[in-house]
């Protein structure tokens, strides 16, 4: 079985080397990256959202990354707990229709015992913003 480390339980940096791998691979904005993170059957809430598994996982980043250009994103240790870790989130993109958003939220994770996540569960926000306001610059 595949292992992706660090694996828990997590400690404050391994922790933390964890959430810089996810940041890493969702700024890619490639989902099959993104997606073998997670295990084969893992269990999302991404805002009212609610997928399980691989091709679904795939499914919903393709959706996100054909509306929201320009994507970047940045992650910020919040807890962890054995193998679990929360992150509070924030990242911008430019909509279809040339409008610029900063999205606020929190995560939580739980990974299995090789290091895939096996549950994840975002509550996210957007705020239009105007394109000089941006904090993030690729």
């Amino acid at each position: 079985m595949e292992k992706k480390y660090p694996l828990p339980p997590f400690t404050l940096e391994t922790a933390k080397e964890k959430i810089q791998l996810a940041e890493d691979a969702w700024n890619s904005m490639d989902p099959k990256r993104v997606s073998e993170a997670y295990t084969k059957d893992s269990e999302w809430r991404n805002r009212t959202e609610f997928v399980n598994g691989t091709e679904e996982i795939i499914a919903l980043l393709t959706r996100k990354w054909q509306k929201e250009k320009n994507y970047k994103l940045k992650k910020e240790y919040w807890a962890h707990h054995e193998n679990r870790i929360a992150v509070r989130f924030e990242y911008e993109y430019e909509s279809a229709d040339g409008k610029w958003f900063r999205a606020y939220g929190n995560e939580n994770w739980e990974y299995d015992d090789n290091g895939l996540m096996q549950k994840r569960y975002a509550s996210i926000n957007d705020l239009e913003i105007q394109e000089k306001d941006r904090k993030f610059r690729k």
